[in-house]
């Protein structure tokens, strides 16, 4: 079974929500809950804008100056624990849910025999992995505690994905890079990442392409063929 890559491509790097996991939809609503109770509107477009897929506090620090706000480096801090604590409240709720052609992807891409990793800037990737049945499939795993431990930095600099290139013991330019936010595509071709998948959760896809995606799609599997 083809995967739908170059056949330079031997390892592959998954962001974890969005592109794996329905996650990020539960970040969304958390991210919402925490600026609104600061009697900030936020609403999808603020989102993509200003933190998918990007570290929590670099997230924080984005919105609020966008809205002429300069917050301190306890206030980033405070107001990104706030909305740590808050999604994981919602993940306890509502659950976790791998998305089904993202699974049939990675099972094909076993069967293939290319190792996998996963390159989030989340801090909870373990407990997401875990609950969504997806530790199997992951050889190297580089997230939000990676990212601060080593100092990286976070997306849109590649430094994430360039770690987990290197945890897989591959160049850049024979990994592919699997994004659904603007930051971890601008990642990927930044990085020189041999190709770089757009996966389009939000009717983002002619942007995605601009941002540098070689291709986008909707599931995963449609690069099944």
């Amino acid at each position: 079974m083809s995967l739908g890559i170059p056949e330079k491509i031997t390892a592959l790097l998954f962001d974890l929500d969005g592109v794996l996991t329905s996650t990020a939809v539960l970040h969304r609503q958390a991210w919402r809950q925490t600026f609104e109770a600061m009697g900030q509107p936020f609403g999808e477009q603020d989102y993509l804008a200003y933190v998918d897929g990007k570290p929590r506090y670099d997230g924080v620090r984005s919105f609020l100056t966008s809205r002429g706000l300069a917050p301190t480096e306890d206030e980033v801090r405070r107001i990104g624990d706030q909305k740590n604590d808050l999604v994981n409240e919602i993940i306890d709720e509502q659950g976790i849910s791998p998305y089904e052609g993202s699974v049939r992807y990675l099972q094909a891409a076993r069967k293939a025999g290319l190792p996998i990793g996963v390159v989030t800037s989340s801090a909870n990737a373990m407990r997401v992995l875990r609950a969504g049945n997806l530790l199997d499939y992951v050889d190297a795993l580089v997230d939000g505690n990676v990212i601060t431990a080593s100092n990286l930095r976070g997306k849109p600099a590649p430094d994430s994905f360039v770690e987990g290139a290197r945890r897989l013991k591959t160049a850049p330019e024979h990994a592919a890079v699997f994004e659904d936010a603007l930051a971890g595509v601008r990642a990927g071709r930044d990085g020189g990442f041999g190709y770089v998948v757009g996966v389009d959760r939000g009717d983002q896809r002619d942007v995605l392409k601009a941002n540098g995606a070689d291709v986008v799609v909707d599931e995963l599997d449609e690069l099944l063929s």
